[in-house]
């Protein structure tokens, strides 16, 4: 995985304002420090029994994980386990006990109207999901259900769910369409409709925020709002999943994006945006299973997207945006040293590939520090996506709207082909002591690996500001 504070990089450069963490990482939250982006941690199923069993453990990992950190790094939520009553349902009773005492820590310190507390549920757990007026929860599990509910209504807390549609299609021996469960825009007559209601469901996601909706009100709670904690498309299957594929899984995020940013809602609570993280980040090349399970990142391990999100209507997100084209070059006048030592960071720990700045390559001459760092810069800062703060270099650089090509060297936007146009770095924004070189072209070594898989992207018009 990239070093946190690569993580981080690609997080500001894509505009992401919220993410959820797989568990509490030191380095992770340090380095999200001081980003104004909102954190949720999970505390892992491998410590829930700990913090089930004591109200001390619950205060430590609390004072370590949430209290050592806050506020500077930005940490709204915490998720207690992941997907407990199928994944380690011995642990179950213990369940509302952990809620109960993590939120206690919180009061304690007075952060409960800060941070909210609940645990992320398989959207499984429901059953008879179809038409969502007749859902309700496993009724096994209403000793543990009932109790947390009242727990999350009085806490002003909500309901994570897990939901994918992916496996509801796979699952269901083709009675569920592909479109359906694809957001893709079906005629009315092609709707599933609630008979009880009269409701229409044009997606798979919809029907599933419903029936968890209807599923709550049997148990007579009405006002705990649904927060979709993960959702996704595998990009790449094994021969016997055709349907993770690269197409289908940019069809289903970026309809799933469009459809929380335009503030569609359900059809039960039409107009109300179901806030929603994507899982996942990255892909996760190592992980058990079939082939599908380590393809579900919108990014490989080096940054690079996996596809393009179809954002037209919505913004511009994981995308080139080439309606206004900007460069990024040396500024005017700018301290010779420091332009080296920019230049050197880029073609380095930038991760930039410098390789057209070598004589007798396309961008050799002119032969000048300027020229050559406005190529480099040009170059990191289209693959940080544009984003705030990429085009700086400790103030030698200034973005333009002039191309700067010339001859047969050609930068990124202008059509060329010497650099790419892909997102392929997550490094930091340079600093003065980045780079170990005062000659040119230093090429540090990678970044050392210091996180555990981060899951999911967040974006959700309610939380958008």
């Amino acid at each position: 995985m990239p070093h946190p504070t690569q993580v981080v990089a690609l997080l500001k450069a894509q505009q992401i304002r919220h993410v959820r963490l797989y568990n509490a990482d030191r380095a992770m939250l340090l380095a999200l420090a001081n980003t104004g982006i909102k954190v949720a941690v999970s505390l892992p199923n491998e410590q829930l029994l700990g913090v089930g069993q004591s109200n001390s453990t619950a205060a430590n990992w609390v004072s370590q994980n949430v209290i050592a950190h806050y506020p500077a790094t930005n940490i709204t939520t915490i998720c207690v386990g992941s997907e407990v009553l199928n994944t380690l349902p011995n642990a179950a009773p213990l369940l509302i006990n952990a809620l109960r005492f993590i939120h206690s820590a919180l009061v304690a310190s007075n952060l409960d109207s800060q941070i909210k507390v609940s645990t992320p549920l398989s959207s499984s757990i429901i059953l008879d999901s179809f038409p969502p007026s007749q859902a309700f929860f496993n009724h096994s599990w209403n000793p543990v259900l009932v109790p947390m509910l009242k727990f999350l209504q009085s806490t002003g807390s909500f309901l994570m769910l897990n939901i994918y549609p992916y496996y509801d299609y796979m699952q269901s021996n083709g009675v569920i369409p592909l479109d359906y469960a694809l957001f893709k825009p079906l005629p009315a007559n092609k709707e599933a409709v609630d008979a009880n209601t009269l409701l229409h469901y044009s997606n798979v996601f919809d029907a599933m925020v419903d029936a968890a909706y209807f599923a709550m009100a049997y148990l007579n709670s009405t006002n705990v709002p649904v927060l979709v904690t993960e959702s996704g498309w595998p990009s790449k299957g094994d021969s016997n999943e055709p349907d993770a594929s690269l197409d289908n899984a940019n069809t289903y995020n970026s309809n799933l994006i469009r459809h929380v940013l335009n503030k569609t809602g359900t059809p039960k609570h039409p107009g109300i945006a179901v806030s929603t993280y994507i899982y996942e980040l990255y892909n996760e090349d190592t992980k058990p299973g079939p082939l599908s399970e380590k393809n579900w990142g919108l990014f490989d391990a080096n940054g690079v997207p996996v596809y393009t999100l179809r954002l037209t209507d919505s913004g511009s997100m994981l995308a080139n945006d080439t309606t206004n084209q900007t460069y990024c070059t040396a500024r005017e006048g700018a301290d010779s040293k420091m332009l080296q030592a920019a230049l050197d960071w880029a073609c380095g720990p930038g991760k930039v590939d410098c390789s057209a700045l070598l004589q007798g390559q396309p961008c050799y001459e002119p032969d000048t520090v300027p020229a050559h760092a406005t190529y480099a810069f040009d170059n990191y800062y289209h693959m940080m996506g544009k984003g705030s703060g990429t085009c700086d270099f400790n103030g030698v650089a200034a973005i333009t709207t002039t191309n700067p090509s010339h001859g047969s060297c050609l930068f990124l936007g202008s059509g060329g082909k010497n650099g790419t146009t892909y997102l392929n770095s997550t490094a930091p924004a340079m600093n003065s002591t980045s780079s170990g070189s005062s000659g040119r072209y230093y090429y540090g070594g990678a970044f050392t690996s210091a996180i555990i898989v981060i899951r999911v992207l967040v974006w959700s018009s309610l939380l958008f500001y």
